[in-house]
C-alpha cells in the first residue's frame, strides 16, 4: 500500500498548485479531526491526500477509469458529473496504488456526497474537504469548530449544507434555462 509520504508526492506532481493546496489543508484537518475523535491518523492523512486525485482528470479520463473498471465503479458514471473523481479516486487508489483498506476506499469516494451509514473516517474526509482551511463561505469556519467538537451532528449539518447548495443552484439553472421556477 502506498505511504502517506508518497501519497503527498503523487499528489504534489499530479495536481494544480490550488488544487494541490486544498489537499494538503484538507489532511492537517483531517488528521486534527481523527485526533481529536480517536481515528486512525495515518488512514486520515492517506484518504485525505488521495480524495483529489482524479479531480482534475478529463472526462474522458473519468469515463475511462469507470469502463476498465467497471465492477469497482458500480453506477459511478449514471451519477452527476461533478462527483465523478471520488470513485474514481477511490478506484485509482485500490488498482495503481495498492489501497486495500475498505474504510479508506470508502472515504475517498464518497467524500464529496456522503452515504447512509457513514463510518468515522468518511465523516472526518466529507468534513475536512467541505470545511478546509482555505474556504471562505460563512459556514466554513462553524464546521470547522463544530467537527472537532461533535462528528456525527457536524456531517449532518454539512449534508444540509449540500442540499442547500444543491437546490440553490439547481433553481438558479431552471431560472435560467427554463424560464420557471421547478425548485423552490
Amino acid at each position: 500500500m502506498i505511504s502517506v509520504d508518497e501519497a503527498k508526492r503523487l499528489a504534489k506532481k499530479n495536481l494544480s498548485p490550488k488544487r494541490y493546496e486544498h489537499t494538503c489543508n484538507v489532511r492537517k484537518l483531517a488528521v486534527k479531526l481523527a485526533k481529536a475523535h480517536g481515528a486512525d491518523e495515518k488512514k486520515a492523512a492517506l484518504a485525505a491526500l488521495l480524495h483529489d486525485i482524479a479531480k482534475e482528470l478529463p472526462r474522458d479520463r473519468l469515463l475511462q477509469i469507470f469502463t476498465e473498471n467497471a465492477i469497482i465503479a458500480g453506477n459511478a458514471a449514471q451519477r452527476p458529473a461533478p462527483v465523478w473523481h471520488g470513485a474514481a479516486a477511490a478506484i485509482l487508489a485500490q488498482t495503481q496504488y495498492g489501497v486495500d483498506d475498505g474504510e479508506i476506499l470508502s472515504a475517498i469516494r464518497c467524500h464529496t456526497t456522503g452515504r447512509p451509514g457513514m463510518t468515522k473516517l468518511d465523516k472526518i474526509i466529507y468534513l475536512a474537504d467541505m470545511a478546509s482551511y482555505e474556504r471562505t463561505y460563512p459556514e466554513a469556519e462553524q464546521l470547522r469548530r463544530h467537527a472537532l467538537a461533535d462528528l456525527d451532528r457536524t456531517a449532518i449539518e454539512g449534508l444540509g449544507l449540500s442540499i442547500a447548495t444543491s437546490r440553490r443552484r439547481l433553481y438558479r439553472c431552471c431560472r435560467k434555462c427554463c424560464l420557471t421556477a421547478c425548485v423552490p
